[in-house]
This record gives structure tokens, sequence and C-alpha cells, in this order.
């Protein structure tokens, strides 16, 4: 669709490579300002996480070290584990294929 004559702005006058640099260099440090103050919002937001989160950690590394021990230890019982998982994601795949198509 054309522009009409009511419309239409009339052509821009073509800035200079310094004014555009400064206009450039202007909405850079805007973006600055606003990502830290962003940022300082969402610490502020999350710090009730962070702090909740310290409590769990021990426990997380704990049942990591527990689980990587008897998965060295016995690595059939996790391969077959992985194949089951695998083939419930590939069957979910295609039940969702074929409700697609159902409908």
């Amino acid at each position: 669709m054309k522009p009409s004559a009511k419309t239409a702005k009339p052509p821009a006058q073509p800035q200079s490579r310094s004014q555009r640099k400064a206009e450039l260099l202007a909405k850079l440090e805007q973006q600055r300002v606003d990502i830290l103050i962003e940022s300082t919002f969402l610490q502020q937001a999350t710090s009730p996480l962070d702090r909740s989160w310290k409590s769990f950690k021990l426990p997380l590394y704990i049942i990591g070290g527990v689980a990587t021990l008897k998965l060295v230890r016995h690595p059939g019982g996790a391969m077959a584990a992985g194949r089951k998982a695998l083939a419930g994601y590939m069957l979910f795949k295609k039940l969702k294929l074929l409700a697609k198509v159902a409908t």
C-alpha cells in the first residue's frame, strides 16, 4: 500500500556521520543505565531465592555424589533407564502427532 500525500513523511535530511555516532552513543549509554537499574531490581527480587538455595546446596551435592557413585559402579541400570526415557519420549511425540492428525 502506497502512503498517501497526507501520511507520507517528508524526506529527512541525512545526518552527518558524527551526528549519527553521537546519537548511537547516547542510545547505548541509556541502554547501559537501563540494564544497570534492571539488574539491581532483579537482584532484589531474587534475593529470597538465593538465600533459600543455600539450604538445599549440601543435600543436592550429597545426592549427586551418591548417584554418580552408583552410576560408576553399575552403569547398566542408567543405560536401561535412559533407553526407557527415550522410548517414552518417542511414544509421547507419536501420540501427540496422532492426536493432531485425528483432529
